[in-house]
């Protein structure tokens, strides 16, 4: 049986850990993703205490720095302060925003997905994979693959000539990032390259405005991917609910199966299945974690209110 076949170079072995000889926005983007590991440590501690409404002191104890230095962080990372971005990680705000949510996916289903497009700080476009190169599993494709750093913690984005294929975020041991990468492309050659990896993940989570539109390409079934296609509709900042997104991808009837596409969702952030909540507001599973779930939705809805203080 065939099986994926791995290489990199010895200079890129150590990158994932040190993000070496990175440019100025990746720099940026390296020291967001140190900052992400104490920003989720804050989300899984306010989780535990939100009946109790902890002070930004206890806050700030319970991650072990000091106030002072709380508020830097966040002001580093989201651009707004621990207290404000708090507020966006409520239940009352998630409420709020789905019930906003309704008018802004309408204008934006009534002009077409690439005007919706510009709604986004980040253009995507997509293309999908036949079913007979899904079943080929990547037999003479070669994906290109890398650590580098995220505002949400080390991330593993692959990607071939065709566009992005892969974007998952680490948690814990690489190698099971890897292996599942091996298992969705197990006759794929995939080269390691960690400094290209930088790089576009650089694009992915731009300081500024991209000067070109992102390509992704798409692994799924044809319904995966008109669930797929009708979340990409919904801008950074807003979110919808699993019924919401079920009548978007015109099948209102199949909220169920719609959370087993998202399930099925690899190519993380880009393909936004994070803005998907529940009706009561709660969260609910995230395939990388529900602290980093929370953190991109209050990261985001800090971005798309300008970073205003407060």
């Amino acid at each position: 049986m065939d099986t994926a076949r791995l290489s990199h170079s010895d200079s890129t072995v150590a990158a994932a850990a040190a993000w070496p000889d990175l440019s100025a926005a990746e720099s940026t983007l390296a020291e967001q993703s140190r900052h992400f590991a104490i920003v989720a440590r804050a989300i899984t501690y306010l989780r535990a205490t939100a009946p109790q409404q902890p002070t930004l002191e206890q806050v700030a104890a319970a991650v072990h720095l000091s106030p002072f230095h709380l508020q830097r962080l966040f002001s580093d990372w989201a651009g707004v302060s621990p207290k404000r971005f708090l507020q966006y990680l409520t239940k009352e705000h998630a409420k709020r925003a789905l019930a906003q949510s309704g008018d802004v996916l309408t204008v934006a289903a009534e002009v077409g997905l690439s005007s919706c497009s510009r709604l986004h700080d980040l253009m995507v476009s997509c293309e999908a994979l036949t079913p007979g190169e899904i079943k080929a599993g990547g037999a003479g494709q070669t994906i290109v693959h890398g650590f580098g750093p995220s505002p949400f913690g080390p991330a593993l984005v692959g990607w071939t000539g065709r566009g992005i294929c892969h974007l998952a975020f680490c948690s814990g041991d690489e190698a099971v990032l890897l292996a599942e990468l091996v298992g969705l492309w197990p006759r794929a050659t995939l080269q390691r390259d960690d400094a290209q990896a930088a790089e576009l993940l650089a694009k992915v989570f731009p300081a500024t405005a991209p000067a070109a539109p992102l390509h992704l390409l798409l692994r799924g079934t044809n319904f995966q991917i008109k669930v797929w296609e009708a979340l990409l509709r919904c801008p950074p900042g807003q979110v919808l609910s699993y019924g919401e997104l079920a009548r978007r991808a015109g099948m209102p009837r199949a909220p169920r199966a719609v959370g087993s596409a998202l399930a099925a969702n690899t190519i993380g952030f880009l393909i936004p299945c994070h803005r998907v909540i529940r009706d009561s507001g709660e969260v609910s599973h995230y395939r990388w974690g529900s602290e980093r779930k929370l953190a991109m939705l209050g990261w985001e809805a800090a971005q798309a209110c300008g970073g205003e203080a407060g």
